[in-house]
């Protein structure tokens, strides 16, 4: 089984993404910007598939210095909860970023504050929420396997492309997680590929994800790449 991200059809209104994603799969994962910005769970409670929602986060940062914007994007994820609720979804968000190399350590203290705000708040609405690790970009968190104590028992979203471009992927795979994005690239910049077409060693992922019993979320760029995804998830599984 898998989900597929509705981030591969982000030009299109989120309705026309889900129409097109639903004979495909039996759960969606909603990325919650642009197009898909989701303002309440209406649209989402006319199909019957199971969702996730990826919080929004490009205009986010739950581990900003300046505690106004900490505490607006705690918000911003509070409002993600309470549309989750309604839906029993997942949600997936990302841990943040500093602005300067001097302030890394003061960042995670303000991150932690965040998952210890957000942890009540997902408790409160009974839905699981799931820490993402990031690409090779400076100043943001979580993107090496040694940082994951910082998230402390928030659940782990493995991004196996981040972890490629990290070059820390084996060693990710190593530690359990609780919800995956799958997707490929060349260990250089962040594509989002079709599983295959880049350079990760497919059959480590396949086994890992195998072994957790977790339902991955295929988050390829374009539509186009779902199929040969699909394809070769399949082709791995057996």
């Amino acid at each position: 089984m898998f989900g597929i991200s509705t981030f591969c059809l982000h030009d299109e209104p989120l309705s026309s993404a889900i129409e097109t994603l639903a004979p495909l799969t039996t759960h969606i994962e909603v990325m919650d910007e642009g197009l898909h910005f989701l303002r309440s769970a209406e649209l989402l409670e006319n199909y019957s598939c199971q969702f996730s929602i990826h919080s929004p986060c490009r205009g986010t940062n739950i581990a900003s210095l300046l505690e106004p914007i900490r505490r607006a994007s705690v918000e911003v994820m509070a409002q993600c909860f309470a549309i989750a609720a309604e839906v029993d979804a997942g949600v997936i968000i990302h841990p943040g970023y500093f602005a300067w190399a001097q302030e890394r350590d003061r960042a995670i203290r303000q991150l932690q504050q965040s998952l210890a705000e957000l942890t009540r708040l997902a408790k409160e609405h009974s839905i699981p929420y799931y820490i993402e690790n990031m690409g090779n970009w400076d100043y943001f968190l979580l993107k090496q396997p040694s940082e994951l104590s910082i998230i402390g028992d928030a659940g782990f979203a493995l991004d196996v492309g981040h972890a490629h471009l990290n070059h820390c992927l084996t060693d990710f795979l190593a530690h359990p997680a609780d919800h995956y994005h799958l997707h490929d690239n060349d260990g250089k910049v962040d594509t989002h590929l079709a599983l295959g077409d880049g350079s990760i060693n497919l059959p480590a992922v396949i086994r890992a994800v195998k072994a957790s019993g977790v339902v991955p979320v295929i988050e390829v760029e374009t539509f186009d790449r779902v199929l040969p995804s699909i394809r070769r998830l399949d082709d791995g599984a057996h």
